[in-house]
C-alpha cells in the first residue's frame, strides 16, 4: 500500500470509527480525530486512537493479509485480557472487542494505552545507564510469567481456553505438521533446515509427564512487553492472541530463547543493548522455580520445545511471504532467525 492509499485507508476507518455506536462506551469524549501508526508485531496493525478530548487509546486489527481465523484470535485474546482484569498480572485493559466485520471489515480491539516502551533496539535512558535496572527487569519479566502461571484458570472463566489434556504429548505433533506443510513449496525445501525431523524426535523420545496446567500467553518475548520508562518494572504484557490452556513452563522457555549468553551458537545478537548486567538462564529458572513452586528438572525439554514451536510460527511467515502473501524481507529476516533456534535446540539436546 502506498501512502495515499493508506492516507485514504486510515480516513475511511476514523469515518467508520465515528459512526460505531460502540464509541460512546469509550473512555474519553468526543469523536476520533486521528489514528497514528505504531510499531507493532508482525501479524497486527496498531494504532494510537485519539479522541477531540485528548484521550488516547490503541486500536488493533489483524494485518493487511487477512488470515483464516482472524476473528478467532482476537476472540481468544478477548476473553484473556478480560479474566485477567482482576489479577496482578500486568495487562492492556481492554475497552472493547469487536469481533465481526461489520465495522471496520476486520475483527477489532480498543486497548488501553501503556505508558511505557518496547525493550527493543538501544535502551532508553537509565535503562541504557544502570546495569542494575536491565538485571532487575529482568528479574521482574520473570516474575509477570509467574503470576500469569498463578492465575486458576477454572477460577477466571477460561476453563476450555484449550485442551491441556496429554499437553506435552501433544506439542510436537502439532508444530511439525505445520513444519512439513510448508514442504510443499519447492523454494521452501530448498531451504529447510535438517535439524527440523531430528529436534522433533527429540522431544517425542523425552517428552515429560504432563505437570499442572495453567494460562500459557504463548508469545512471552520481549516484542510483546512494555517497561516502564521511570523505573525498571514491566509495566504490560500484550498481544494475547495465542493464550490457552497447557504447561506455563513454556513462557518461561519462550522467554528464555531471546536470551543470549557466552556459549550460546553463532548468528544472533540481544535484541536491544546493552545487553551486559542481565542475570542468565540459569538464575531466571531458579527464579521462576522460587516463585511459582513448580518443578523445573525437566526444563531442558521445555527450552528445546519453545526453540520448535517458535521457529515453526517464524517459518510461517517466511513460507507466506515465499507465496506472495507477505513482506519477503521480513519472511527472510525470520527464516534466518528460525535458523538460529534450530542451532540452539541442537546445542541443548547435545548438553543434556
Amino acid at each position: 500500500m502506498n501512502a495515499p492509499d493508506a492516507a485514504d485507508g486510515l480516513r475511511e476507518t476514523l469515518d467508520r470509527l465515528n459512526a460505531w455506536s460502540g464509541l460512546a462506551a469509550l473512555p474519553g469524549d468526543g469523536p476520533v480525530t486521528s489514528l497514528v501508526p505504531l510499531r507493532g508485531g508482525a501479524q497486527n496493525l496498531l494504532h494510537t486512537l485519539g479522541r477531540a478530548d485528548g484521550t488516547e487509546l490503541v486500536l488493533r486489527r489483524p494485518g493487511r493479509h487477512l488470515r483464516a481465523g482472524a476473528s478467532d484470535a482476537f476472540r481468544r485474546e478477548s476473553r484473556a485480557l478480560s479474566a485477567l482484569a482482576d489479577t496482578d498480572v500486568p495487562h492492556p485493559r481492554l475497552y472493547a472487542a469487536v469481533l465481526d466485520e461489520d465495522v471496520l471489515g476486520t475483527p477489532f480491539s480498543v486497548l488501553e494505552k501503556i505508558d511505557g516502551f518496547v525493550p527493543r533496539g538501544t535502551l532508553p535512558g537509565r535503562y541504557a545507564e544502570d546495569p542494575g535496572w536491565r538485571r532487575e527487569v529482568a528479574f521482574a519479566l520473570v516474575d509477570g510469567a509467574a503470576r500469569l502461571a498463578a492465575v486458576d484458570p477454572a477460577a477466571h472463566g477460561l476453563a476450555d481456553l484449550g485442551r491441556p489434556q496429554d499437553w506435552p504429548a501433544r506439542q510436537t505433533a502439532k508444530y511439525l505438521k505445520m513444519l512439513h506443510g510448508y514442504r510443499a513449496d519447492p523454494a521452501y525445501r530448498e531451504n529447510e533446515s535438517p535439524l527440523v525431523d531430528p529436534v522433533a524426535d527429540w522431544l517425542v523420545a523425552h517428552t515429560p509427564e504432563q505437570g499442572a496446567t495453567g494460562l500459557v500467553h504463548g508469545d512471552l518475548q520481549f516484542a510483546n512487553v512494555m517497561f516502564a520508562r521511570d523505573a525498571p518494572r514491566l509495566a504490560a504484557i500484550v498481544d494475547w492472541e495465542m493464550t490457552s490452556l497447557g504447561d506455563p513452563l513454556l513462557d518461561l522457555a519462550w522467554i528464555l530463547t531471546a536470551w543470549r549468553e557466552k556459549g550460546d551458537p553463532p548468528g544472533s545478537a540481544p535484541q536491544f543493548q546493552p545487553w551486559d548486567g542481565l542475570p542468565g538462564r540459569a538464575e531466571l529458572v531458579e527464579r521462576y522455580a522460587v516463585a511459582t513452586g513448580r518443578d523445573v528438572s525437566r526444563f531442558r525439554w521445555y527450552q528445546v520445545l519453545a526453540c520448535f514451536r517458535l521457529a515453526a510460527l517464524l517459518e510461517g511467515t517466511y513460507a507466506r511471504a515465499l507465496g506472495g502473501r507477505g513482506n519477503r524481507e521480513t519472511g527472510e529476516g525470520l527464516h534466518a532467525y528460525a535458523g538460529w533456534l534450530w542451532a540452539k535446540a541442537r546445542q541443548e539436546i547435545d548438553a543434556g
